[in-house]
């Protein structure tokens, strides 16, 4: 599902979103939110928490997307290195803003963000504003910091560890699954655990949801003239830069949703995202950019490989063959099923450089 939105972003603009963990980490953190929220409410509502958690993860999500489209992507459209560059310290920002956050900071960042914003929206509406347009950055900027600073440090002597102390912490928090997503389907030797089979289902609803919207809506027809030839579509009056903030949104959201479905499997903390980041660049990458298709094959083959090789079930089926069976149980852990699979990614993007479904279109020719 990470690899879905980060398909959707990369398919369509050529932004290598470093950031992209993080909202997953977003979501898992929103999650956590709503299910003490519903804890609170009683056990009856805490059995469906999940399904307002969902939505709350993808809303919040797809708000920071658009927010580091906005503030930080359009900025660096064409300039792939700047970029990376770009979202990989947003990633950071990220990480110690869930470490750090705390009413104090809310509050210091809402000042800012009022007085800033609307200070600015102030002076856009004087017909001078081209000429003072530099002039009033400069005093607006830090006049509305040092305000918000001041407030803030205000608040911290008055109310003390009531609004100085974290929300979450460097620690990690969990989240508890409903009754009802715990437990499993015993087959012969193995579980299926509920929670997984949720998780596969919800990933196949969001996949068929994505192409009914890309195929079948206005929007999705629009971003789908956009990935094949952005200069033609702009000719033809498609808004591109609204194509490309609701793709960013989209995108994010389903990062969102993804951080909302770990969460289930385990602890959450502000590094989780990066446990996930690279996965998700190697199913785009060996599926296809921009190919949803590519990205779901290319998912569960990497995905089935990594467990064949890391449960030591290749090794088992080599037993005849004594050498290939030392070899794979030389790999036949977690770490070393990842470098096993990282080498055969590397040979076949060597035979096939643009993945399973190499990308079609005009972009391609250019």
């Amino acid at each position: 599902m990470a690899a879905l939105g980060l398909a959707i972003i990369f398919g369509l603009m050529g932004v290598i979103n470093m950031a992209h963990g993080e909202l997953m980490m977003l979501g898992a953190y929103t999650t956590f939110v709503v299910q003490n929220g519903f804890k609170a409410m009683g056990d009856q509502f805490f059995e469906v928490y999940i399904f307002f958690a969902l939505p709350a993860a993808f809303v919040v999500a797809a708000i920071m997307g658009i927010i580091l489209e906005r503030g930080v992507i359009r900025f660096l459209y064409g300039r792939p290195l700047e970029t990376l560059l770009a979202t990989w310290g947003v990633s950071l920002i990220l990480q110690q803003f869930v470490r750090s956050v705390s009413w104090q900071m809310v509050a210091g960042l809402g000042i800012f963000c009022l007085l800033f914003f609307g200070g600015w929206w102030l002076v856009s509406r004087r017909p001078n504003f081209e000429q003072i347009r530099k002039w009033a950055l400069s005093i607006l900027l830090p006049l509305s910091a040092g305000i918000a600073l001041t407030i803030g440090v205000i608040l911290g002597n008055i109310f003390k560890l009531a609004v100085t102390q974290p929300w979450f912490g460097a620690q990690n928090v969990d989240v508890t699954a409903p009754s009802w997503l715990r437990g499993g389907i015993p087959i012969l030797n193995f579980q299926l655990p509920y929670a997984r089979l949720f998780i596969i289902a919800l990933t196949a609803i969001c996949v068929v949801g994505i192409y009914v919207f890309l195929q079948r809506s206005p929007w999705g027809l629009r971003i789908r003239a956009v990935t094949q030839n952005r200069t033609m579509s702009a000719c033809l009056g498609i808004p591109t830069h609204q194509v490309d903030a609701l793709t960013f949104a989209l995108g994010s959201g389903l990062a969102g949703v993804a951080g909302c479905a770990i969460s289930l499997l385990g602890s959450v903390g502000p590094n989780t995202g990066q446990n996930y980041i690279v996965d998700a660049f190697m199913v785009v990458v060996v599926g296809g950019v921009g190919k949803l298709v590519g990205s779901l094959v290319a998912a569960l083959s990497i995905g089935t490989l990594n467990y064949l090789i890391g449960s030591g079930t290749l090794a088992l089926i080599a037993t005849p063959i004594q050498p290939i069976a030392d070899f794979f149980t030389f790999f036949a852990t977690t770490s070393m099923a990842k470098v096993m699979v990282f080498a055969f990614i590397i040979a076949f993007l060597q035979v096939r450089p643009a993945g399973i479904f190499p990308q079609k279109g005009r972009t391609v020719d250019a």
